[in-house]
């Protein structure tokens, strides 16, 4: 089900939180579509399992072989495990760090990404769309090593991959945050083990200050709305040790036993 995030009759903004497998094998993840006028970018469009629902959800707005980008903020099979069905069936351009954008042909029968994919700078740019410029904003080892954001300008939503994300149930993830002390167990340990260090963080921080945005959505749980959330979270991700931060020598270690099913 879409959950329209902004609508201004012109810009709108939606989220799908639930169109992937429900059985508890695969991890809850968000797809995003944002309509400018009489055409829109796809962000973070999952695996196969979402193609058939974004695809009709599009329909109601423009025609889906018209879609002219999708935007992957990394090269995960949770973010564009789908992209071959994308480029069969529209004309779409896909826009990803040129870190991995030679990694991605691997996704897809070969010579269908010649030509269809935009190698977006380590620095991010501005991005030029209908009538809204967005930012593709930098985010690297957050958790990938190319990893990009997008900020929504017009909406100020500030499309964050999985910064902010909380590993919790479809049902769930639809919920806006309203109380962050007790949001952030479902955020925690994914971020300690996800984000490289506390260095990065601060250095993300600062820059997602700069911007303000009044939104912060990660593609995976529960979407951040309004200053006092926001604020909460940045500071908490300022100060959170995580990644190599945690590392200690007893973790590499040669293993002396059988430690799986087989």
């Amino acid at each position: 089900m879409a959950i329209e995030l902004f609508n201004n009759g012109r810009h709108i903004c939606l989220m799908f939180s639930d169109l992937a497998d429900e059985d508890g094998e695969s991890v809850q993840s968000n797809q995003f579509l944002i309509v400018e006028g009489d055409n829109g970018i796809l962000l973070d469009p999952g695996g196969v399992l979402t193609y058939n629902e974004l695809y009709m959800a599009m329909s109601k707005y423009f025609p889906p072989k018209q879609l002219q980008y999708i935007f992957a903020s990394h090269a995960d099979p949770d973010i564009i495990a789908s992209l071959p069905r994308w480029l069969n069936g529209s004309q779409t351009k896909l826009l990803i760090s040129r870190i991995w954008s030679r990694f991605v042909p691997h996704f897809c029968p070969q010579g269908k990404t010649e030509d269809r994919i935009i190698a977006l700078p380590d620095e991010g740019t501005l991005f030029p769309f209908g009538t809204t410029t967005f930012q593709i904003l930098p985010a690297h080892f957050l958790h990938a090593e190319g990893n990009l954001q997008f900020y929504d300008p017009t909406s100020r939503i500030l499309f964050s991959g999985d910064m902010g994300a909380s590993m919790m149930k479809p049902e769930h993830a639809a919920a806006i945050v309203t109380d962050f002390d007790s949001h952030v167990p479902y955020m925690k340990g994914f971020h300690t083990r996800y984000m490289v260090s506390n260095k990065v963080c601060r250095y993300w921080a600062a820059m997602v200050r700069e911007i303000d945005p009044e939104w912060i959505v990660p593609q995976h749980g529960a979407p951040m709305k309004g200053r006092q959330v926001i604020t909460r979270f940045l500071d908490w991700i300022d100060t959170l040790d995580c990644g190599v931060d945690l590392m200690t020598r007893s973790m590499y270690m040669p293993p002396h036993k059988v430690s799986i099913a087989l």
